[in-house]
């Protein structure tokens, strides 16, 4: 008979953190946080300086994977602009998903609009880690523009998730012509 090890406190927060705050926003209240982890206040307090620091650590802790799922892995044999469009491909996917409700890194940065929060910089560094990828791919095969290109992606890139999110357009047919008219305006192969 094997037993089932629970989550440490800590792991129950930040798992709290991240479903409550993706559900309802990042305004949830501590409270909530705590009921939904079955931890007293005195306990995330503990554990965390401030509801704010928990939604740090929360987003951080789910950073690596939400790049695991996005990005292809390195030198994976395919182009510039397959890889690119393998971002799109997995938001596509993602948003198909009945739970989706857009990025979590770009609904932070919106709801908190104070850039200065420590869940907004994590999110800000999210985003600008993804906007490097499509930099460098879009230099790697040979953008007219790499710098332009990716902000035009991470604008696609997040306007899409946002759509998406809200339920606003589904992104099958959509997304990837979108995309690929882009690269080839600039010149990406």
């Amino acid at each position: 008979m094997t037993t089932e090890v629970k989550p440490s406190p800590r792991e129950r927060l930040l798992e709290a953190a991240a479903t409550l705050t993706y559900q309802d926003g990042v305004g949830i209240g501590v409270d909530a946080l705590c009921k939904a982890a079955g931890v007293s206040k005195r306990s995330m307090y503990q554990l965390f300086e401030s509801k704010d620091e928990l939604l740090a650590a929360s987003l951080e802790r789910r950073a690596d994977s939400y790049a695991t799922r996005l990005l292809p892995a390195a030198d994976d044999g395919r182009s510039p602009r397959e890889r690119i469009l393998h971002v799109f491909d997995e938001l596509k996917s993602q948003a198909s998903a009945p739970d989706f409700q857009g990025c979590r890194y770009l609904a932070v940065q919106i709801e908190l609009k104070d850039r200065s929060h420590p869940a907004s910089q994590v999110a800000q560094r999210v985003k600008e880690n993804l906007t490097a990828f499509f930099r460098a791919e879009a230099a790697q095969g040979g953008a007219s523009d790499p710098d332009l290109l990716a902000r035009q992606l991470i604008l696609v890139f997040d306007g899409a998730s946002a759509r998406a999110g809200i339920g606003a357009d589904t992104l099958t047919g959509l997304i990837a012509p979108t995309v690929a008219a882009l690269l080839d305006a600039a010149d990406m192969r």
